[in-house]
């Protein structure tokens, strides 16, 4: 008779019949009772209250009824801790039994009971068992600490259990050793920033050692273990790596993957020239190809973990092409997984097999599985060149069997292979167009859309195509109706007689009739580029377009080396970061590959500080170009206005909101003409003067930064420069130049009223720049401006504003606004306002910090016909902070030594020869060395203004 029997009662007030049977003097019949007990609590009865009669029956020698018991403790010593208690002493007791598996079975269930009345009873027989002779009750009790370390934490620290552990990884039992290092991986996730697993050459080589004797799953936690530690140089990688490829022909899958992850790592410090590593290329191939072999399940996993391999090294399954061929009875999330890897190994010796294979898959019957074969062949000809005249064949072949879905996903593939060969396979345009009634999903019509527009000089009726699609505009989605206004904008500046009306209908579609904030942005940009100089809307909208890379869906390189460290675990999977999924306190480390040796190091950049030079003084004080352009509004200069924020623009060249949506809406000014809402703010005045705005444009400069140069401290003022003209500010004339003295900072303005009002309530505000200029004061205008009246005002200025790199770096846009407008206008600062007072370098620094930074850095140039000698070349660059550090004359010709400091710590090293020319005339020759190569070529432009001025 089986144990079955005791799961299908149904009698009811059994409870106190189980008691009376527990408390029985004969062994079956307490056994027989117990194994009732655990069977009414399987089933999820409560039998709690049978507690002090089943741990009664643990005072017994049957190791049947012992585990029983215990199972029933574990169950329910967490709803009766008080009498859980009672357990102690038989734990104890078994602790010391002679029979190491009842002193095992203790332990584990002392490790199960989370309680924390009784775990600190728990510590001297776990402390026991973790040194008992036994090597089954010495990994037992390894795990044991784990648990009771989740418990409490603190009093595994105290009693010195971790030390215990660490003990144990030397152990001569391989499986005690793999269970420490399991435990200890255990405890070191929910503490990352705790060193407990200090791997060094001596116990990786004990790891080693027992990584060949030990269970597999002993294995996977010895090579993931591996997987953590950064060997000291390739010697030391090699060797591990040859110590565990073996592991690469083992049974269990997880192994196999475990042994690729530490591979895959260790490689990356080995030299491509090695031998040896070509050998391990080759050995890591089989392996994951018998991993195909698989149940689809284990398939899946297999593929996802072989599709991050084949993006860090596609040269491993480059021969392995044919295992990636879908059969007909794989489950379809493995063959589109099958499909992406394909692809990914799609190289020109292959290209022709792929093809064929493709074609075959594009007949299936399974929708999804067709329409990703339709997207690799397109995938293809953009990956592989030579391939791309027999793919596009292949797709108009496809497109003549009209299966609807297969010709929708072809039309998309080839408006990718046009932006990829533009002018190559435009005759296929007249067959997509014979095609275009049948298209209903988004992104095949907005494809069509897109290459009707594209090449509508090359189609007689393309005015008639897209006037099909506008006649449904509102019920289309955002997509389509995005790449029609698009489409139609093109066709206007290619046929403008023809489509004018067109165009005016589409306009207002987008802009009046459309609740879209996208839509109808960009049908503003249009509307205002079109009305304003279509010239320079033709430079925007039919601008060269950048050909499409060749792997748009590559995973990122950095996450793509964090995925590969954690290969073989649910991360790969996914693709994504631990930390992506991973919830609740336990922090999630960040992995990455180890950097590569020696050999390779000497190309790291030379961002390092120059000996003795303070920390801070490094390239990282120009920030880098990845911020977006930043508002010119982040202060407020008026009162506080309701309603949405503003939008930044993130054109390139530096521009200010190309709507206007600037300074003009804090006004809460309404804009006239197209009816735009106040929020967009559309004035005729916001376009810049060179794309044909009318006068009164208030971004006159900003695409013309030519403005006057700047003074220096101490002697020569730059005089005023107009940087913007009354007709471009509604009769606001500023004029200005820099200045620093002692150390401070100026804005000399001079602001004119030409108007025939009175100016008043004046605030100015700065953009982003590199050195952070802004201003530390407010705008101070005492008394209203009367017309004609001329104001001279010194604005102080300060260098602890927002940084962004911009281009050129000493360009600064400005914004003043007042009681009329808001005006926006760009200028050149001189970069010697920003040489501070206190850069001047000793000799042995100067010395030490030209050999330190890179020879690369070093930027020559020449100054011809300067009136000076070499004193008053000193001395008049000394005025500007530029200082002499040490002079000497070689072979008749002078040589100055001079060290400047910006004020955002980056040193300028340079050296000034010379030469006499006729004896009113001499010419220089200026060498600049600076960690931030980028300034040079401003602080030369410095030296030139200081000299000849």
């Amino acid at each position: 008779m089986t144990d079955s029997k005791y799961f299908t009662t149904t009698k009811k007030g059994e409870i106190f019949e189980l008691k009376a049977e527990l408390n029985s003097d004969k062994k079956e019949k307490k056994k027989e009772a117990v194994k009732k007990v655990i069977a009414s609590m399987t089933v999820g009865k409560d039998v709690s209250a049978l507690f002090p009669d089943v741990v009664n029956c643990m005072q017994t020698d049957n190791l049947e009824l012992k585990k029983l018991v215990y199972l029933y403790l574990m169950n329910y010593a967490k709803s009766q801790p008080d009498m859980a208690i009672m357990a102690v002493n038989t734990f104890v007791k078994d602790c010391e039994d002679p029979n190491p598996l009842i002193r095992a079975l203790a332990v584990r269930t002392m490790g199960c009971i989370r309680v924390d009345k009784i775990t600190e009873y728990l510590c001297e027989p776990l402390r026991k068992c973790l040194k008992d002779e036994d090597p089954y009750v010495r990994k037992t009790a390894a795990v044991c600490v784990a648990k009771l370390h989740d418990i409490n934490a603190q009093l595994v620290e105290d009693q010195g259990f971790l030390d215990t552990l660490k003990d144990l990884i030397s152990d001569s039992n391989p499986m005690v050793v793999a269970n420490a290092v399991a435990a200890l991986s255990e405890i070191a996730e929910s503490h990352p920033s705790s060193n407990l697993l200090d791997l060094n050459p001596q116990s990786i080589n004990k790891l080693l050692t027992a990584l060949n004797e030990c269970t597999e799953w002993g294995q996977i936690f010895i090579l993931d273990c591996l997987a953590n530690y950064t060997p000291k140089d390739d010697r030391e990688a090699q060797s591990i790596c040859e110590r565990v490829t073996p592991r690469l022909s083992h049974a269990n899958s997880a192994v196999v993957l475990s042994a690729v992850k530490v591979l895959m790592k260790f490689m990356e410090m080995l030299s491509k020239d090695l031998d040896y590593y070509g050998t391990l290329l080759k050995k890591l191939a089989p392996p994951l190809v018998t991993l195909l072999s698989a149940e689809p399940e284990l398939q899946y996993v297999a593929l996802r973990n072989i599709n991050l391999i084949v993006q860090k090294r596609p040269e491993v399954l480059k021969h392995e092409m044919k295992v990636f061929f879908v059969k007909y009875n794989d489950p379809i999330y493995v063959k589109l997984e099958k499909l992406d890897i394909m692809i990914r190994l799609a190289s020109q010796a292959n290209i022709a097999q792929v093809l064929a294979e493709l074609k075959e898959y594009a007949t299936e019957v399974d929708v999804d599985f067709v329409r990703k074969a339709v997207r690799a062949i397109g995938r293809c000809a953009i990956k592989v060149e030579q391939s791309a005249e027999r793919c596009v064949s292949t797709l108009l072949d496809l497109i003549q069997t009209k299966v609807n879905y297969v010709v929708q996903e072809a039309i998309v593939v080839i408006k990718d292979i046009f932006r990829k060969y533009p002018n190559k396979y435009e005759s296929v345009i007249a067959t997509l167009c014979e095609n275009l009634d049948s298209l209903d999903e988004p992104e095949a019509r907005a494809a069509m859309i897109w290459i009707v527009g594209e090449y509508a000089e090359r189609i007689d009726n393309a005015d008639e195509l897209l006037e099909s699609f506008l006649e449904g505009f509102h019920d289309e989605s955002t997509q389509v109706q995005l790449q029609l206004l698009t489409a139609i904008v093109k066709l206007f500046l290619k046929k403008p007689t023809e489509t004018q009306e067109l165009v005016q209908q589409v306009l207002s579609l987008a802009t009046q009739d459309s609740d879209n904030p996208d839509l109808r942005d960009r049908g503003y940009i249009y509307w205002r580029l079109l009305s304003t100089d279509p010239v320079a809307a033709k430079e925007v909208v039919l601008a060269e377009k950048p050909l499409i890379s060749e792997e748009t869906d590559l995973i990122e390189p950095t996450l793509l080396d964090e995925l590969i460290c954690y290969i073989g675990t649910l991360a790969s999977v996914y693709h994504k970061p631990p930390s992506a999924f991973v919830e609740g306190g336990r922090g999630v480390v960040h992995k990455s590959l180890p950097p590569r040796t020696a050999s390779s190091e000497s190309t790291e950049s030379p961002e390092t500080a120059p000996a003795g030079a303070p920390p801070g003084e490094q390239l990282d004080t120009v920030p880098t170009q990845g911020d977006l352009l930043g508002d010119l509004l982040n202060l407020d200069l008026g009162p506080p206005v309701s309603g949405p924020p503003l939008a930044t623009s993130a054109v390139q060249m530096g521009a200010v909101d190309l709507l206007g949506g600037g300074l003009d809406s804090l006004m809460g000014d309404e804009p006239e003409g197209i009816g735009a809402p106040s929020f967009v703010a559309p004035p005729a005045a916001a376009v810049p003067a060179n794309l044909g705005a009318p006068m009164g444009s208030g971004l006159s400069d900003l695409f013309d930064l030519t403005s006057g140069v700047g003074t220096l401290s101490g002697s020569y003022v730059a005089p005023k420069a107009v940087w913007l003209p009354a007709m471009k500010a509604k009769g606001l004339e500023i004029s200005g130049t820099f200045t620093r003295q002692a150390g401070s900072i100026s804005m000399d303005l001079q602001l004119t009223n030409k108007a025939l009002q009175v100016m008043t309530d004046f605030a100015i505000q700065f953009n982003r720049n590199s050195f952070g200029l802004a201003p530390a004061a407010p705008l101070q205008v005492h008394a209203p401006l009367s017309p004609t009246q001329t104001v001279e005002i010194s604005l102080p200025l300060s260098t602890a504003g927002s940084v962004m790199k911009t281009e050129p770096l000493n360009s600064l846009q400005v914004a003043v606004k007042n009681n009329i407008d808001v005006f926006y206008f760009s200028t050149l600062y001189p970069l010697h306002i920003l040489f501070v007072e206190d850069g001047k370098m000793d000799r042995q620094m100067f010395l030490a910090t030209w050999k330190d930074i890179p020879n690369e850095n070093e930027a020559q140039f020449q100054i011809r016909d300067c009136p000076l000698n070499a004193e008053a070349v000193s001395s008049r660059l000394q005025s500007s902070s530029i200082f002499t550090v040490a002079r000497r004359n070689v072979e008749g010709q002078d040589m100055l030594y001079q060290s400047l400091k910006l004020t955002n710590g980056i040193w300028v090293l340079a050296e000034l020869r010379i030469q006499p020319g006729n004896p009113s005339f001499t010419d220089l020759e200026l060498s600049l060395k600076c960690r931030a190569p980028e300034v040079s070529q401003h602080v030369y432009q410095a030296y030139e203004t200081i000299l000849k001025n």
